[in-house]
């Protein structure tokens, strides 16, 4: 029976949360244990959906995963790793789109790999077009079947020259890990540069993979033969760390986050503080609150990294509800991320959705019939409300409007929260919101 949650408004969030590994690195930094010739050991490693997606993914492929019970640290054996059953991939992939990142290491380890139809969260256009042309430029033979795609490389994986026409974080992720034992060098031109990126890349090198960041968004890959496996402790996920910040903002609270690294929210930081949020930074966390002034409006544009990341935009956008004038948010990496604001307006929240690109630059989805800037009009007093939990950031938004509103919501669909925040009803209940559970 799916849980429904009954939150009561109005409460400051105060006190302390701990983020671990990012969702979007230890998944990533588990398949990369495929291409070892011997087992590794993952650190930090948070207990999310997308973390047990990936467990079942690889047990089915011969995988040893063993948890520690008292750390959390997972060791990682691939030294029988097998072919798995199509019907076991889907059945165990669910509505993640991980699988396809399986494709290069897997036909490295036994010549091919299967993918079924992907899911995701339904936040823009995120076509695997990019992974499969990546693929076939290494050499690989990709063939439609029922159901999904059959990857092979009868004359092996080679070395490419490979140019992104976007820097995507997935596509960027699917060269590193097919190319670091492809025969030859590959060059990627057009790379995503993100945390996550550079700290995948750091597993890859306790590996033994040959990897060079070079200017302008190049990526240079020397294959190797054959990689070890690895001892690496995951970097803490900066995306949790901005969403617990602005839900101190929203509720007019004071959250010290364990765990967030000032250097991988540089960008968050920033906008933070100029909306009037204000923060203390020591070597174990950082303390986000309220300063009991009123918020100010901004102008603001998601980008890739370095720039404001689109998964910080969602929760930010609930405070921006809150601060006094108009504010403009441009979104220029999902083309579909306001489908979240729907909710918010039936709370009592003043935002028009545009078609125009409302930023300094006109971006890819400009004159294509996007939804994607939004004017936000504030101050307004949120109201309870029936919510539907849309995507994971979206979802996430939604609960940070229901703590700050005033009267009862009542919000279903929460399980989607759990594929990218650890334990958070817990933590919501430590930070003393008033809600219940059914």
């Amino acid at each position: 029976m799916a849980t429904v949650l009954t939150i009561r408004g109005g409460v400051p969030l105060t006190g302390q949360v701990s983020v671990r590994g990012a969702k979007n690195l230890v998944p990533k930094a588990m398949v990369a244990a495929l291409l070892g010739s011997d087992a590794s050991v993952l650190r930090n490693v948070p207990e999310i959906k997308d973390v047990d997606v990936v467990t079942s993914l690889l047990r089915l492929h011969g995988v040893e995963v063993v948890k520690e019970p008292q750390t959390g640290d997972l060791r990682l054996d691939p030294t029988k790793v097998k072919t798995a059953q199509m019907k076991d991939i889907d059945a165990h992939a669910g509505d993640s789109r991980i699988p396809i990142l399986f494709c290069g290491p897997l036909i490295h380890a036994i010549g091919e790999a299967f993918i079924p139809d992907l899911g995701g969260c339904k936040i823009g256009d995120r076509p695997i077009d990019y992974h499969l042309e990546v693929l076939r430029q290494f050499g690989a033979v990709v063939e439609k079947r029922e159901g999904g795609i059959s990857i092979s490389a009868p004359k092996g994986l080679k070395g490419a020259k490979l140019s992104l026409p976007y820097p995507s974080v997935g596509a960027t992720e699917q060269v590193l890990l097919t190319a670091t034992r492809a025969e030859g060098i590959t060059e990627l031109s057009g790379a995503a540069i993100e945390p996550e990126i550079m700290d995948l890349i750091a597993v890859l090198q306790k590996m033994g993979a040959i990897i060079t960041v070079q200017t302008d968004r190049v990526i240079r890959i020397e294959g190797v033969r054959d990689l070890t496996g690895f001892k690496h402790r995951a970097l803490p996920d900066r995306n949790e760390a901005a969403s617990w910040a602005s839900a101190a903002l929203v509720t007019q609270g004071d959250i010290y986050v364990a765990g967030a690294r000032q250097g991988d929210l540089t960008a968050f930081l920033n906008t933070y503080r100029k909306v009037g949020g204000s923060f203390d930074i020591d070597d174990n966390g950082i303390r986000f609150y309220h300063t009991g002034r009123k918020l100010s409006p901004l102008v603001l544009e998601t980008d890739v990294h370095p720039g404001f990341m689109t998964d910080w935009q969602q929760p930010l956008v609930v405070g921006l509800t809150q601060a006094q004038g108009v504010s403009i948010v441009h979104e220029t990496v999902y083309e579909n991320r306001f489908g979240f604001t729907e909710a918010l307006v039936r709370m009592g929240a003043n935002i028009q959705l545009h078609r125009e690109c409302l930023g300094s630059v006109p971006c890819r989805f400009g004159q294509r019939n996007f939804l994607h800037s939004a004017v936000i009009s504030g101050a307004t007093q949120l109201k309870g409300a029936e919510i539907h939990i849309p995507d994971l950031r979206g979802g996430f938004s939604h609960l940070i409007a229901a703590l700050a509103a005033t009267g009862s919501s009542r919000v279903t669909g929460i399980e989607i929260i759990n594929r990218g925040y650890e334990h958070f009803q817990s933590k919501l209940e430590a930070l003393g919101a008033d809600f219940d559970v059914h």
